[in-house]
Order: structure tokens, then sequence, then C-alpha cells
């Protein structure tokens, strides 16, 4: 995979209420905050200049794309979170309609701002918990609805295991309340966001879509395991459904802009974030769990995905749905290389010209020694292919970093209006079962990075 035109930069709702908000085309968020942009400063030009690299770097859009997108609209779940809120960027590029909603129990409204500023399209938001269904079936009411893009999910592991009727009641009974709208509405086009944790320990490497799943160490990996198997009974059951379910490898990176990028309101829990922090100085070090393994140099070993690459396979999952009546499929979307944790602290370091400290420790009971994909099946089936390289994800992860020390925290949030106010709904939270998880309990979104709060 090349690197972008340009060189690498060597730098140091809730269920109780319901709102909508459609902006106008092209009205901005707040200027980024300028704390520690070490180097990157935030100019409408180097915007512009991200954004067309960006562009580039995907290439144009098909005339097939462009016509299935004309007049289309995708709902999607969880919008202003990490994955959901890059994706969106890319659908309003691709020329959909975009409404989304998000509870924001673990990401910030602000971000919508921001996707409107590097687009110049709207969107529409609904502040909306998966867990109110009527609030859900009144929103597919309201819209006429084509595809449905599902990302909301609670996804820390080690929280997962301590709070395991949480993660199913969120993550499972939300699937199914949005399924039950959709088909009271007709919709059965779906892109479901699952994860490479239904695979559990890899019998082989690299992984296919065909290996076995369902030996699943954490309660996370089964609630997606879970609505996998649900998903696909119902595409056997109602020959209406037409299911694509994208298992990802490890996300990372972040927007070229800078403008964004993976803000968590909860406790780190990815590893990327974690080597940022340290590098910044808002951490002591990086706690490496695990260096004998056999592996090139002892370390777990992952497949990293850019958060860019991953969003426009959900373009091309649109467009595979709509070319061909599936039922249900699986994808892998990851690069098919396998990269140990000590190689993307080295490649962070060279990138940023940063020291990241980290300390290594014995393995940990339960964590997996390699994973990575083979994408043979989305190359051949869905003409994706991962164009960004592991610097990429380097650089883009701390342009966002630096440029936004404090992510979307001191972003005014996207303005909604209330649109009704049905009985109260709202997903538990860890919090109210009053346990203070420690945060070396807390594991990574697929829970095999190996890192302490990964």
């Amino acid at each position: 995979m090349g690197r972008r035109g340009g060189g690498l930069r060597k730098t140091a709702g809730v269920g109780g209420v319901v709102r909508e908000v459609s902006f106008p085309g092209g009205e901005g968020g707040r200027e980024a905050d300028q704390l520690g942009t070490r180097g990157f400063p935030d100019t409408s030009a180097s915007l512009a200049t991200s954004i067309v690299r960006c562009s580039l770097k995907d290439g144009p859009l098909t005339t097939k794309q462009v016509r299935m997108a004309n007049q289309k609209t995708v709902f999607v779940t969880g919008g202003t979170g990490y994955i959901g809120s890059h994706c969106i960027v890319e659908l309003l590029n691709a020329g959909f309609e975009v409404i989304t909603i998000d509870n924001l129990t673990n990401s910030r409204s602000g971000a919508l701002r921001r996707v409107q500023e590097i687009t110049g399209k709207s969107v529409t938001f609904y502040e909306c918990d998966l867990l109110d269904g009527q609030a859900v079936h009144k929103i597919f009411a309201k819209h006429k609805i084509d595809y449905v893009i599902h990302f909301a999910a609670m996804k820390a592991v080690g929280e997962s295991m301590q709070f395991p009727l949480i993660y199913y009641k969120n993550n499972v009974i939300g699937t199914i309340n949005l399924v039950e709208a959709m088909k009271a509405h007709n919709v059965y086009q779906m892109v479901f966001s699952s994860s490479c944790t239904v695979y559990g320990d890899p019998e082989h490497l690299p992984i296919t879509e065909d290996h076995p799943t369902g030996a699943v160490t954490n309660v996370y990996g089964r609630t997606k395991y879970l609505i996998e198997e649900m998903l696909k009974d119902l595409s056997r059951a109602e020959e209406k459904w037409n299911i694509i379910a994208l298992r990802y490898f490890n996300p990372v990176g972040a927007h070229p802009s800078g403008r964004l990028g993976e803000d968590p309101t909860k406790s780190f829990t990815n590893l990327m974030p974690y080597i940022g922090q340290v590098a910044i100085g808002k951490k002591q070090s990086l706690t490496i769990f695990g260096c004998d393994y056999d592996t090139p140099d002892g370390t777990g070993v992952r497949d990293y995905i850019h958060v860019m690459d991953l969003a426009s396979g959900h373009v091309s999952a649109l467009s595979k749905l709509d070319d061909e009546h599936l039922r249900f499929k699986t994808y892998n979307l990851g690069t098919g290389q396998g990269v140990s944790v000590l190689q993307l602290v080295k490649a962070f370091e060279a990138v940023t010209g940063t020291i990241v400290p980290y300390e290594l420790k014995p393995r940990r009971e339960g964590d997996i020694v390699s994973m990575f994909a083979n994408t043979t099946l989305a190359k051949k089936e869905l003409g994706w292919t991962a164009k960004y390289s592991l610097e990429n994800m380097c650089e883009d992860f701390w342009k966002w970093q630096t440029m936004n020390p404090d992510g979307y925290a001191k972003d005014e949030p996207f303005p909604v209006a209330v649109l009704d106010t049905p009985l109260p709904v709202k997903t538990p939270s860890v919090e109210s079962a009053q346990v203070n998880a420690p945060s070396s309990a807390v594991a990574s979104v697929n829970g095999i990075n190996g890192v302490n709060n990964h």
C-alpha cells in the first residue's frame, strides 16, 4: 500500500427524548483547538488539501455508485461514534442522504458538525436509543429509508465481562428492535457492523470468512456472534432480507483533515489512542502484555486497518446489496497484513518524531497471539481493497490527536429540536451498576491487542 501524495509529516438518545435536526449544507463547526498542534496549523487551506487527498485516495465514484446513491437514504445507527462518523463522510460524499441516531453514551454529537464541515452536506440526527422501539418506529414512519447501516453497540471487552446483562440487552435487544422497525416499514437492506471476535482464537491464518465462528472468549464478541446468527436465521426464514455482515479487524487512524477522529467519552480502550496519550504526555507509559509469543518480536500480531478504508467498505457493501440479493453474506475488512504491537509503536514513533515509553509484562490468560484477515473475498465480490498504509494510519491519527487534544469536548453539541417525548427508555449504563471497573480490566474492542486498556 503506497503513501498518499506529499509524503509523511515528521513532527512531533436517549429513549426518553427523540430530537431531530437537519443542517443546510456547508455549515461548519467550531475552529479546531490550537493547543498542542505541533506543526499542524488548522487553516482552511490545509483542511481543503486534506479532503482532496482523501478523495484522491478513494478514487472517483463509478457511474453505478452515483446512480445507486441518487435519491437514496441510509439510516445509520451509532453515527456520532468513531467508525459511524467516518462512514457518514463517505456516504455523503457518495451522494446518499443520511439519517443517523445515537444515544451519546460513548460519543459526542459535535462530531456531526465536523462531518458537515468536511463534506458540505447536511445530516439529519435523532438522539435516540435503540431500546426505545417506539421511537425507532416513529423515525422509520417519518422518513423513506432505503438502507440501514447498524453500528450502535457497547463494545469494551473487559467491561462486557463485568456487566454481561447490560451488553446482551443493549446490543442484542437493540438490534431486534431495529429489525422489527425495518420489517414494519418494508426496509430489508442492511449492513451490519460485526467483528473478527466472532472467530475466537483462529485455527488458521490468514482468516477466511469460512473460518469457524462461535468459540468466542468474551461477552462483547458473543453479542456480535448472536446477532450474526439471528440475522442469518431471519434471512433464511424470510427471503426479502438482504444483509451483509462486515467483520472488522482493528480500525485505527482518523480523517486526513485532522478534524474527525476517535474520541470516546469513556476510558481509552484501543491501542493507538493509548499510544497517542503516552506520546503527548497524558499517560506515563504503555503496558504491553506478552513478549514471548511465537511472533517476530514476541508481541501480539493484529491486522490494523485505516478507518477511512473501513468506511469506504460500507459504500461498497451497499453497492453489492443493490446488485445482488444475497440473503446473508459475510466479508472480512482488513489489510491482510499482520503487524505486531511493537511494530506499531515503532512506526508511530518514526512518523511522529515522538518517543513512546513502554513496559513489557507477562502474557494474560485468554489473549490471542496472532489475528489477521484474508481479504480476497471482499476484493473479488465488493471490489474493495484497503489503500492506506500503516504510516498513513499513524500520520492521520497523530494529526487528529495534536489538533484536538481534548477531542470534541470543546465543540458545541449538534443542535437538536425536540420532536417527541415518549416514556423514558434509556440504555442501562455501567455507571448505574455502581461498580467501578479497574482500568486494567478494560480490553480493546476486539480484545486482542495484548495491551493494558486495549
